[in-house]
């Protein structure tokens, strides 16, 4: 497996990220992307809470999106390239 990129490339399966998502957040998340927010992915941290990380419509900055439905910009935490 080294060497080989195993992350996936494909467009992540939009109902299986939303599934993961508290009810506040499932809100939420309409109104973000009509202002051009996108849901990319979710991580999901052992023994914590799934965090839904959104990116903008350029794709240079990205955001999570809190339990109660606010958004973060400074999570406290740095994504791979």
């Amino acid at each position: 497996m080294y060497g080989r990129e195993r992350r996936k490339t494909t467009d992540p399966d939009h109902d299986a990220l939303r599934a993961a998502l508290t009810p506040a957040q499932r809100a939420a998340l309409p109104l973000l992307e009509r202002f051009g927010w996108k849901l990319r992915f979710v991580r999901r941290p052992l023994f914590q809470d799934p965090v839904p990380i959104l990116f903008d419509r350029e794709g240079s900055r990205w955001v999570t999106l809190e339990p109660d439905g606010s958004i973060n910009e400074n999570p406290g935490f740095k994504l791979r390239d």
